[in-house]
């Protein structure tokens, strides 16, 4: 399975779950290295990542994703995710990016892909994916946590992006200075 293959590799990280989650697919949520970080020592230890996909909701088969949604702080980060992952993903993917420094939606091409990107600067990520294919608590009930995620990407069947396609560069150009607070215990 290809979330074995990563989770060998080192490129998930504080792992909420991994477990199946329908005939062939397999859900996880945590992290996602997106940029590995230098290897600190001849024994081949790395460094902590230098940039990674925090709140990943992901979906993956055998070899590959079906759907990735996570948060990234700098949207120009977005090509650390298809430079590490872009062979895994599928024409029928299904990608949501929440970034925390763009003011307004956008669709926009990585290559032969196509992702959504949503601004989050506050709240969740799987509450704000839930809310985007109108499903709500009911629609989980006795479910494990895996076939939630498939409840999700099920719902993705009849969803259409709202965001106006965009350029890359007009993104870039869009962004705005914002850093998300830390909540919790310190």
């Amino acid at each position: 399975m290809l979330l074995d293959t990563y989770e060998q590799n080192g490129l998930l990280l504080n792992m909420n779950f991994k477990e199946p989650a329908a005939t062939g697919l397999t859900g996880y949520r945590g992290e996602l290295v997106l940029k590995p970080g230098e290897v600190a020592d001849n024994a081949g230890r790395r460094k902590p990542p230098e940039a990674v996909l925090k709140a990943v909701v992901m979906l993956a088969g055998a070899d590959k994703l079906a759907l990735v949604a996570g948060l990234l702080d700098d949207a120009a980060d977005l090509p650390l995710f298809f430079a590490l992952y872009g062979q895994d993903v599928a024409a029928e993917t299904k990608l949501v990016f929440f970034v925390a420094n763009l003011p307004k939606p956008a669709l926009v091409n990585q290559g032969e892909f196509s992702c959504e990107l949503v601004p989050l600067p506050e709240g969740i990520v799987w509450n704000e994916l839930v809310d985007m294919v109108y499903l709500e608590k009911s629609d989980f009930k006795g479910q494990t946590s895996g076939e939630k995620i498939n409840t999700v990407y099920e719902a993705f069947a009849g969803y259409q992006a709202k965001s106006p396609l965009m350029s890359w560069e007009e993104v870039l150009a869009g962004r705005i200075e914002h850093k998300r607070e830390t909540r919790g215990a310190l």
